[in-house]
């Protein structure tokens, strides 16, 4: 069944304007017909559809079931913004379905995009929560200055992902314990500066790498949250 989202279905049972003219006016949605609405904040909820209003259909809840996320550590990927959006927007959407808790663009000094739109990736996260079966929505903060964003973490552990070889660093499988909230610092296209990356250090956070090959900064975020959850999963079987 095709799910719906409604953040405030507890106070107002009522679809957003864009949930429902897409339930009322695109799948035919008539009053008496059972819908599932999520939250984001982990709970699906049976409904019924009360009127055909495809700017504010109205809903009477029928059972409220508790879907809490299926991992249990707090995940926070940081990461600077993409030079080209839609690559933001893909990783955005991957980090969704594979389950993540926070999502922080980082303005960087190497960054080649400063600002990104937070609404639409959040409509991205709320597609992808929907479409991957989940009730709980990432949390996608505006864009906050490397610096800045350091000195507000207390994550059990935290990590910066780069590129430079002439430091020590550890491969991230092996350097995050299981169970642990964990933050991971993914830079630019151009890397994090020299600047940055000893802040990081000096902040508590441990250098690592994602593997032999190179990747590009999404593709480095996506792998970074993924090998948290296969560790996480290896270790509770």
């Amino acid at each position: 069944m095709i799910r719906f989202f409604a953040p405030d279905i507890l106070t107002q049972p009522i679809l957003p304007a864009e949930e429902s003219a897409h339930a009322i006016r695109v799948l035919r949605r008539r009053v008496g017909d059972e819908l599932e609405v999520v939250d984001g904040n982990g709970s699906l909820y049976r409904c019924r559809l009360v009127t055909e209003d495809a700017k504010g259909a109205c809903l009477e809840i029928i059972e409220s079931i508790a879907l809490p996320k299926i991992w249990s550590p707090i995940i926070t990927i940081a990461v600077a913004p993409t030079k080209h959006s839609d690559r933001m927007e893909w990783l955005v959407e991957k980090l969704t379905e594979i389950g993540v808790d926070r999502i922080v663009p980082l303005r960087c000094e190497h960054s080649e995009r400063k600002e990104i739109k937070v609404s639409r990736l959040t409509k991205i996260a709320v597609s992808a929560m929907k479409q991957s079966l989940k009730a709980v929505l990432p949390e996608i903060s505006e864009t906050i200055v490397f610096k800045d964003f350091l000195s507000e973490q207390n994550s059990t552990e935290k990590f910066i992902g780069y590129c430079d070889s002439k430091t020590e660093r550890r491969l991230l499988a092996t350097a995050y314990t299981p169970g642990a909230d964990v933050t991971i610092l993914i830079g630019p296209e151009g890397d994090f500066s020299q600047t940055e990356i000893k802040a990081a250090v000096d902040a508590g956070f441990v250098p690592v790498t994602m593997g032999d090959n190179r990747l590009r900064t999404e593709t480095a975020a996506l792998v970074g949250c993924d090998t948290i959850h296969i560790v996480n999963q290896i270790f509770n079987k």
